[in-house]
């Protein structure tokens, strides 16, 4: 397992093959997907396929990591950064729903900027939702990121892309 953020509650690491039913259950609720574009696995090998062959981590050296509760080491979802098919570093998390309302998207993405800003010496990230994914919205309005444009989002119409520099993270968040 390798281990790259931790905060109060949560452990992001590194998706892998251990992962595949947990990606497959994640994937397979079609309000979790409602708001993506993204369709659902067929099965659970699909989704250990789809694993094997995620290479953002050597390519980018950064990617989507599984949030695991540190008090009960269960799969809460994932969240992280990617280098979009813009070329832009994007911010995303996807969780299941009986974990919705506990802040966990908000704390994983907050930890998730300061490792890009931080540790990786990404310059700007963004963070991309449909208008209609106002629980999304809310996470990156809570992160303190700004509104930048409407747009389409990898197919879906009517989104909305909010933007952060490493700058602006500094003067909201240093200590």
């Amino acid at each position: 397992m390798t281990k790259i953020i931790e905060t109060k509650r949560l452990l992001l690491r590194e998706l892998n093959v251990s992962d595949p039913e947990h990606f497959f259950k994640l994937n397979s609720d079609p309000e979790v997907l409602k708001y993506t574009g993204d369709k659902p696995f067929l099965s659970v090998s699909d989704a250990e396929s789809f694993l094997k062959k995620y290479n953002d981590y050597k390519e980018n050296g950064f990617g989507r990591w599984a949030v695991i509760s540190k008090e009960s080491n269960e799969f809460l979802g994932w969240c992280g950064l990617k280098l979009n098919e813009e070329k832009l570093v994007d911010l995303g998390f996807r969780f299941f729903q009986k974990d919705w309302g506990n802040e966990y998207a908000t704390e994983s993405a907050k930890a998730s900027l300061e490792f890009g800003f931080n540790n990786l010496k990404i310059n700007e990230i963004i963070g991309r939702a449909s208008v209609e994914n106002k629980a999304s919205v809310r996470v990156l309005e809570k992160l303190k990121m700004n509104f930048w444009k409407n747009g389409n989002c990898e197919g879906i119409e009517n989104s909305v892309y909010y933007k952060m520099n490493k700058t602006q993270y500094n003067t909201l968040y240093s200590k």
